[in-house]
């Protein structure tokens, strides 16, 4: 009855079809009725698919394959094809997606004017036009305690992560690398809940899949649309152009041990977290534009629907969607949600937006957003000159021969013409323009330009340079450093450095200038200047880790796109971002250093965000029946703030002069802290929400209209949270504190004994801290709640900053981060 009603209602706006259109654009479509996961019956011939997963240790996942849900699934398909065709006249629209598992709506290419007939169409509740997302670009095992720590409970690393499928929506992969190949591994099995599609390479006409890569999916029809895709160089399968994608799912799930070597040093064995977990690829990135929100919503869907335990999100949007008010409801974190309520964990890069304040791109409660660290390694190379000085920089590389020195030419000095000025010869990137014969076992000297921050010149291409000319090394000079500008090391083959210090380039520079007589006309007489390039390839491990990232997005979080806080703590945890060794493809060109390698170590929270999925499925393969919150829980609660020396963490900030400098960190910098993998596994008790809890958030959250909250969630605001700030999180955020707040928690212990837990609270002294009950028993598998109230003692116009601390009897330790803003009224 309700579909008849539906359709008759469109006759009236037949006319629209006929109007003239302008340039057609992408528009993501919501529209009334509740998609599969939340459908609780009520149309007739279509029963109940709503997956219920709000009651503790509910492991009740879609079955995508059964009857009841394919069926309704065809049924809001058709309402959708039926709504465009009863606008609009055939042909003169293209729909991309329907999208029917966790939102219902869809991806349409039309024109502006016939958006705009949509959004008054009866019968649509949101019309939004497509936005772009961006990439948020191995030793890290050891250096979280994996091996020793955590690997060994499940069976050891040949069973870590067994049997668990991680879906990552990125940009492909490279199947052929030895992270992801079935060579000397035992057998993998079928995993039968899970239902993915493997698509074909259409060259070699070879699937994508061999059972480590379970599914690998392409998603494109909305960069097709915009025009944004090249099938020559964007690949028209799950191949990956461009390297982000092969080198985040090996960090959470590529095999152990592989060996890292390049230009003939190994620089150690790479492994994933989760060595044994199962890889399913949904490619909605592309090598030069990044992504859609229409095609990245559609990944998500489909590995939902696929069956994934574990959401890997490397991705971020360029800028905030055009119609929405709310940072929480838009198609993205509203179908983040639905995946959620299906049971899958999903983690998220904060942003590489760091280290500004409110710089995240993860908002929202029912998301694990991850911040970048640097681990305990770092890399340096030293250039000492004839007359004795040491110059530091960076130089993953060998020395020049040991006891020996060699004469400095500078590129300027040697051009074959005056004319290749024009071609910015001193970035080294063409030999052709320099003279061999001077260069031929000296020391090159080149300039490191604005070109090698944009791209267009690489270390990798002077590397290629000197060797061609014969030269014994070469060092890059920076003379001008541009503020925020991150420099990484990067492995070459033969002798070089990276002279990071302006005021170190200019010591060089001034001693090539000393030494090298000239004539009148300012052509070199002599080449007098000497020097020699240390070994630069073994690490140097620091106490002082980990710390956080300088790029790394920092809080507080907010809750509409003018920058209003939120009542919620982002980033959520801390893990390794810096300078990762991992997977990369051949054909990957994300970064040109590393052009046709077969690894790469990159930095950015795309690679802190597969280290937590990784964890979180080593957590889902030992107790498979949690919650999505339940493993954030766990992750947080068991978090550090301290350093490996046992002093606070530290985050990197820039000085009043733009250099670096470290601070005191916050919990906008690390959330909880750094992740702890070992004491996740066993973490005592757990802060667990579902469905209910998060659509309490939303409609307890002040400015966020109830109309779109129904829009997004299909469901009224009828609940009884009080203030967002009681959303049963491992954290608690007020950030509008006037005079006294109670806030309630609920734990549940999920150790299989019966703990006693002594509960203390501590704030700075600008707000008060008091805890309810002081201590409790809590038997195992039971709930208990406690209270903390928060009281402004005096108005500093910042944060104050503290902790709930539960210690058990057992030896389990809780803790979670405390932030309130205290205000007079």
């Amino acid at each position: 009855m309700r579909l008849l009603e539906f359709g008759c209602v469109f006759l009236v706006v037949l006319l629209f079809g006929l109007v003239k259109f302008g340039k057609a654009e992408v528009y993501i479509v919501t529209v009334e009725g509740e998609p599969v996961i939340s459908y609780k019956g009520g149309i007739d011939g279509f029963e109940a698919t709503a997956v219920e997963s709000d009651d503790d240790d509910d492991d009740e996942k879609l079955d995508s394959t059964s009857e009841v849900v394919t069926s309704y699934a065809r049924h809001l398909e058709k309402r959708h094809d039926m709504l465009l065709g009863l606008l609009f006249e055939r042909g003169t629209y293209n729909k991309l997606y329907s999208y029917r598992h966790l939102i219902n709506g869809f991806a349409v290419h039309l024109s502006p004017e016939q958006a705009e007939t949509l959004r008054h169409a009866p019968g649509v509740k949101s019309v939004e036009r497509d936005w772009k997302v961006k990439r948020l670009t191995t030793h890290t095992p050891q250096f979280l305690g994996l091996p020793t720590g955590v690997w060994p409970t499940g069976g050891g690393y040949e069973r870590a992560g067994e049997d668990i499928v991680i879906g990552f929506v990125d940009s492909g992969i490279y199947p052929h690398h030895p992270s992801f190949t079935t060579h000397n591994t035992e057998p993998y099995g079928p995993v039968s809940r899970y239902r993915g599609k493997c698509e074909v390479d259409p060259d070699t006409k070879k699937s994508f899949c061999n059972g480590k890569i379970v599914g690998a999916q392409h998603f494109a029809q909305a960069a097709i649309a915009a025009g944004a895709f090249n099938p020559s160089i964007d690949f028209d399968s799950p191949l990956d152009g461009d390297g982000h994608g092969s080198h985040t799912a090996s960090i959470a799930a590529g095999r152990n041990g592989i060996p890292v070597r390049m230009h003939g040093h190994e620089f150690g064995k790479a492994s994933g977290m989760a060595p044994r977990a199962r890889i399913a690829v949904y490619k909605a990135l592309y090598r030069l534009f990044g992504g859609f929100i229409a095609d990245v919503v559609a990944a998500i869907d489909q590995a939902v629907h696929d069956g994934v335990d574990i959401l890997s999100l490397s991705v971020g949007p360029n800028s905030p969607p055009s119609n929405t008010k709310t940072t929480f409801l838009n198609p993205f974190d509203a179908t983040l949600l639905g995946a959620v309520k299906a049971g899958v964990f999903v983690a998220q890069a904060a942003g590489n937006g760091g280290p500004f304040p409110k710089s995240l791109v993860s908002y929202s409660p029912w998301i694990a957003t991850v911040a970048a660290a640097i681990d305990d390694r770092r890399y340096k190379n030293h250039l000492i000159l004839g007359n004795g000085k040491i110059l530091a920089g960076l130089g993953l590389s060998p020395s020049t021969r040991l006891n020996q020195t060699y004469t400095l030419v500078a590129a300027t000095d040697v051009l074959l013409d005056s004319s290749a000025t024009k071609y910015s010869p001193t970035d080294c990137q063409r030999p052709q323009l320099l003279n061999k014969n001077l260069i031929k076992g000296n020391i090159l000297l080149c300039g490191y330009s604005f070109n090698f921050v944009i791209g267009s010149a690489s270390i990798k291409q002077v590397s290629e340079t000197a060797k061609a000319l014969g030269a014994a090394g070469f060092v890059l000079c920076v003379e001008n450093v541009s503020p925020g500008t991150k420099f990484d090391p990067v492995p070459v083959g033969i002798p070089g450095i990276l002279i990071t210090d302006a005021s170190k380039s200019k010591e060089l520079i001034d001693y090539y200038n000393i030494s090298t007589p000239r004539d009148w006309t300012g052509r070199v007489k002599t080449f007098e200047g000497t020097g020699k390039i240390e070994d630069g390839l073994m690490p140097i491990l620091h106490k002082s880790a980990p710390q956080v990232a300088i790029f790394s997005a920092r809080g507080p979080n907010i809750k509409d796109f003018i920058f209003q806080e939120a009542d919620l703590l982002k980033p959520d945890i801390l893990a390794p971002g810096s300078l990762i060794w991992a997977a990369w493809s051949l054909n990957g060109t994300d970064e040109p250093n590393y052009a046709g390698e077969g690894f790469a170590m990159i930095s950015g929270t795309s690679m802190a965000a597969p280290h937590i999925a990784g964890i979180a499925a080593l957590i889902k393969q030992k107790h498979p029946h949690w919650s999505p919150a339940a493993i954030k829980s766990a992750l947080m609660t068991t978090s550090t703030t301290l350093d490996r020396a046992g002093n606070p963490i530290l985050a990197q900030l820039y000085s009043e002069t733009e250099a670096m400098k470290l601070v005191k960190a916050t919990p906008f910098d690390y959330g909880s802290g750094h992740v702890n993998p070992q004491a996740a596994l066993d973490p005592g008790l757990i802060f667990d929400a579902g469905y209910e809890d998060y659509l309490g958030f939303l409609c307890t959250t002040p400015g966020i209209d109830v109309n779109e909250i129904k829009n997004y969630t299909n469901s009224p605001c009828n609940n009884t949270m009080g203030h967002p700030s009681n959303l049963n999180t491992p954290s608690i955020t007020i950030s509008h504190l006037v005079r006294t707040q109670i806030v309630t928690r609920t734990v549940t212990n999920v150790a299989d004994e019966e703990e006693t837990y002594v509960i203390s609270g501590r704030m700075q002294p600008a707000v008060a801290i008091e805890v309810n009950p002081p201590a409790m028993t809590i038997k195992a598998g039971a709930s208990r709640r406690f209270t903390v109230t928060l009281t402004v003692r005096s108005v500093t116009g910042t944060y104050s900053f503290g902790e709930v601390l539960m210690k058990g009897s057992r030896g389990h330790k809780v803790r979670i981060p405390v932030l309130a803003n205290g205000y007079s009224r």
